[in-house]
């Protein structure tokens, strides 16, 4: 039996985040030229993490997710998946990754016991994709994205954050170039948290208007039956193609929001929208029993009262959440540091 929070929202999805560097510079993410990363001495090992999900997955976790940065960067990262893999309980084992380095991983990954995979793509065109990171990478992206195809692995996912007047004319290629990976595309609204300094609202492609878009060019997308809390609203064109699109911004999806985030030194966040975490690196090493942590786990979610993007969309003026002097004080506020 999973706990529950306030308003009867499960535990039963968790993100843990395991580097706070990437190998990218996105506009919409980090846009400014220098950052402050977390001391290395205090990420949690992979026997931390695995000792942390075998906890959660205690209190109903099903469903976990490794995050960065770009996990990728973390060495050995198979070894954690396998570590983790073993854990009864999770049946859900995925990575999000910028692809950057999955050619090379994409196997080693599958046999290690990763389940899905998730590849973040938000444009077909290498000039592009280099004035949006500040990389010239995407030919690496793509040859990830195939090694992911081809690894054998249940799922694959792409994730396109759209921005308008960058990549909004690019809908409908990025939903074909899905299809002839056999992967499922997921727009993305651009959403006003940790390092998005440089958001503002009118460069929010909204899901009515990726909707309307599509009926232009296929007719009018049928919407799908949930069967689950997923953040994504799930559609299909009438050709049977299905993509979803995860509308943080103008519809929040708090309700049924179960996912907890752990960055990468073990602080844990309810909320994306979060200001503060809570230290589970402390009790890590401070000698803290299993059951010990798994009451302080549970005390924290039973408690529990998130609501950040229905509070944030019922501002009247919205900024972005965070400003730069903030995040330079505390790190963990960045989207990089706890994981999307």
């Amino acid at each position: 039996m999973s706990v529950l929070d306030t308003h009867g929202r499960a535990l039963e999805s968790l993100r843990v985040s395991v580097t706070d560097r990437c190998n990218l510079r996105c506009s919409y993410c980090m846009p400014e030229p220098d950052y402050v990363w977390l001391p290395k001495d205090e990420l949690l090992s992979f026997e931390e993490i695995a000792r942390l999900v075998r906890v959660f997955t205690q209190l109903g976790v099903r469903r976990v997710r490794l995050t960065g940065g770009e996990p990728l960067l973390r060495a050995e990262l198979p070894t954690l998946v396998e570590m983790l893999a073993k854990i009864p309980g999770i049946e859900d084992l995925a990575l999000t990754t910028n692809g950057i380095l999955l050619a090379d991983q994409a196997t080693k990954l599958k046999s290690a016991g990763l389940h899905r995979v998730t590849v973040s793509l938000d444009t077909l065109d290498p000039d592009r994709f280099a004035k949006l990171t500040r990389r010239i990478v995407h030919g690496d992206v793509l040859r990830g994205i195939d090694a992911a195809s081809n690894a054998g692995l249940k799922t694959l996912k792409l994730d396109t954050v759209l921005l308008r007047g960058l990549n909004d004319d690019e809908i409908a290629p990025l939903l074909e170039f899905a299809r002839a990976h056999q992967a499922e595309l997921r727009f993305i609204e651009y959403m006003d948290v940790g390092g998005a300094t440089q958001w503002s609202a009118d460069q929010v492609v909204s899901k009515r208007e990726i909707l309307d878009q599509l009926t232009r060019i296929y007719g009018a997308p049928k919407a799908l039956p949930r069967h689950d809390v997923a953040p994504a609203d799930r559609f299909a064109l009438p050709d049977g193609l299905t993509f979803g699109i995860i509308a943080s911004v103008t519809e929040p999806f708090c309700a049924t929001c179960d996912r907890a985030r752990v960055t990468a030194d073990g602080s844990w966040y309810l909320c994306l929208y979060a200001g503060k975490g809570h230290d589970l690196r402390t009790l890590l090493r401070s000698g803290a029993s299993d059951e010990g942590i798994a009451r302080t786990v549970s005390a924290i979610w039973s408690a529990r009262n998130d609501r950040g993007a229905e509070q944030r969309h019922a501002l009247d003026e919205r900024v972005p959440l965070v400003r730069i002097g903030e995040l330079r004080a505390d790190p963990r506020l960045e989207m990089h540091t706890r994981g999307g």
